[in-house]
């Protein structure tokens, strides 16, 4: 059995008296692609938030490899370090070029030498075929390769997950298809993946667990071809019936 990596106990999470994620329970083993899904507004983004310590979990833990790194005195950019994420609006560093912008969280985070950095962010660049790319800055790309870079740069800190909070949500229909390419390699590559996600064929059809969220809670999981076949709570089978029938 794949040795658990990271774990999600009874995690909570309130902005004031709104009420976002509760008692949530999960966990994410070696070379998994979780992948989340459920309506807008139901937390899902905010679990992917609070799993990158983005915010802060008002109840629960977030265990990685044995240890509850929302607990006090924990180091959330060392975790960071090994937990990547790529946002939906790319968060790239607009005064940089494609290669600076996968060298620098190399440099600052992770103290490589120029050399290495240099190399090894070329190296992923060309994995998401943008290598021919490297002396542009963000705004010379499409959304489709500005996601790639993203991804190329989260990539480059070599984490020993990556989440992905809704990658396709901000692209043009004709370019989700060669960032769901990308992911398809990597998950065909081993990485360890939990992606928020509305593509539901990527969520059935790449993923090996499913979790879908209703109201702040998990209302159901399990394995894809379960799920989207024969869901068995009722929001799900409403959630999925228009997909289901396409």
């Amino acid at each position: 059995m794949a040795e658990p990596i990271l774990e999600v106990r009874h995690l909570s999470k309130s902005f004031g008296a709104n009420v976002v994620l509760r008692d949530i329970d999960f966990t994410v083993s070696q070379g998994d692609v979780t992948t989340v899904i459920g309506p807008s507004g139901s937390g899902k983004s905010t679990l992917l938030r609070c799993i990158n310590l983005l915010e802060t979990p008002t109840a629960g833990e977030i265990v990685f490899h044995g240890k509850n790194v929302a607990a006090r005195g924990a180091d959330p950019t060392a975790y960071r370090a090994k937990v990547g994420m790529v946002f939906q609006s790319f968060n790239l560093f607009n005064n940089m070029t494609v290669l600076e912008n996968c060298m620098v969280g190399q440099r600052k985070v992770l103290k490589r030498d120029a050399e290495t950095t240099r190399k090894n962010a070329m190296g992923y660049l060309e994995q998401v075929g943008m290598a021919p790319y490297i002396n542009a800055r963000p705004r010379q790309l499409s959304g489709g390769q500005k996601q790639r870079v993203a991804i190329a740069r989260a990539l480059a800190m070599e984490p020993q997950v990556l989440l992905f909070d809704e990658p396709t949500s901000a692209l043009d229909p004709e370019m989700v298809g060669e960032v769901l390419s990308v992911m398809r390699d990597l998950a065909n590559r081993g990485m360890t993946m939990l992606v928020v996600t509305h593509e539901m064929a990527f969520a059935r059809d790449v993923s090996n667990h499913v979790v879908f969220m209703d109201g702040g809670v998990i209302a159901e999981e399990g394995e894809p071809a379960r799920l989207f076949n024969d869901p068995q709570n009722p929001r799900t089978r409403e959630f999925l019936a228009r997909f289901r029938q396409a």
